[in-house]
């Protein structure tokens, strides 16, 4: 009952922080009298160049089937081959279930492979932990490669900000965003440490047993297995470039941010993937508070402008997401009564 309370604690926590970065981002929009904020992002919505929009989804799809075969590959030395169809479902109802639980995508995306191919939840998620691994390294590397690549240009920018900008409203607004984030920084750290001596508890949830223990260290050591190891490489290589491309493209769709050059679009995409790495429900507010301010601090892009651009390109990724998520979800769940028809009428 305890574990369950907590539970619930730690959701309304989420939900409460998620809500109030949100209201933050869109309460630092600046519009003209008579004009609603809505109108403000539909306005700068309809000048964007829908083709680069599009295109950016597109790639994102693209990212996705990769994502796919990179866990069939993951799987294959382990005596399970499964459709590429079955993974990229898979991998699509995690992500949609990740809009609403943080980090619910990762269990849930092996459950519904179980449903469809039988393949043991405990050893998928055992290659999913080692997925996590290599994108986490991905992600410090390009941390590392965009601090050194653009650090005089953040040098530059502290050392020529100036307080006059303060009549303007920017420096407290930045001000109040840093403050709050670092609440909420606290906040999350809080919450874990609450959680800590219950997380066994949730893994017990998935290891009940001793076999199934070994399932999971089966599928952590799916890598040393890897014949293809190298194929292994160029498929995360090829999401990352894809991740990138996605932000990179998106950024050419609108007039204020599409003459930034490549390394500056590599840095913001960059801030993007952090606010993403945060525990809330697919990054929605964090997303919204950490990418606006890179482009404010760093770029100079007008604040409504910056705040507009991440709710349009955090909104029509999450659409993509829900539009083939819950269209995979349904899928999934059609083909998996069919399987079980099947078997009871034979």
């Amino acid at each position: 009952m305890k574990v369950k309370f907590k539970s619930i604690i730690k959701y309304i926590i989420i939900l409460t922080a998620t809500a109030s970065l949100l209201w933050l981002s869109l309460n630092s929009i600046e519009v003209k009298e008579g004009e609603s904020k809505f109108n403000f992002i539909m306005g700068v919505w309809h000048i964007a160049n829908k083709p680069f929009l599009f295109l950016s989804a597109i790639i994102a799809v693209i990212s996705h089937l990769i994502r796919a075969e990179r866990w069939r590959l993951l799987l294959s030395p382990l005596n399970y081959n499964i459709q590429l169809s079955e993974s990229f479902m898979s991998v699509m109802v995690g992500y949609f279930i990740n809009l609403v639980i943080p980090r619910g995508g990762e269990v849930s995306r092996c459950y519904n492979l179980f449903r469809l191919n039988k393949t043991p939840i405990n050893i998928s998620f055992g290659t999913v932990i080692v997925e996590r691994i290599v994108d986490v390294i991905f992600l410090l590397s390009l941390i590392t490669f965009s601090f050194f690549i653009e650090l005089d240009t953040l040098l530059a920018f502290f050392k020529s900000l100036n307080l006059s900008l303060s009549s303007k409203g920017l420096v407290p607004s930045i001000g109040k965003i840093l403050i709050f984030v670092s609440v909420i920084a606290i906040m999350v750290i809080a919450v874990k440490i609450l959680l800590a001596k219950k997380r066994s508890l949730f893994l017990k949830m998935i290891i009940k047993t001793r076999e199934a223990l070994r399932g999971i260290k089966e599928g952590v050591a799916a890598i040393l297995k890897l014949e293809k190891r190298g194929l292994f490489i160029v498929y995360s290589l090829m999401i990352w470039i894809c991740y990138f491309l996605m932000s990179y493209i998106v950024m050419k769709a609108f007039p204020d941010t599409e003459n930034l050059s490549f390394l500056a679009a590599l840095t913001i995409f960059v801030i993007g993937g952090i606010a993403m790495a945060v525990p809330l429900p697919g990054g929605v507010g964090s997303y919204h508070v950490l990418v606006p301010a890179g482009l404010v601090f760093l770029y100079a892009i007008p604040q409504d402008k910056a705040i507009a651009f991440t709710i349009i390109f955090h909104g029509w990724q999450t659409i993509v997401i829900i539009i083939i998520g819950a269209s995979s979800l349904l899928i999934s769940q059609i083909k998996a009564k069919h399987k079980i028809y099947e078997k009871n009428r034979n």
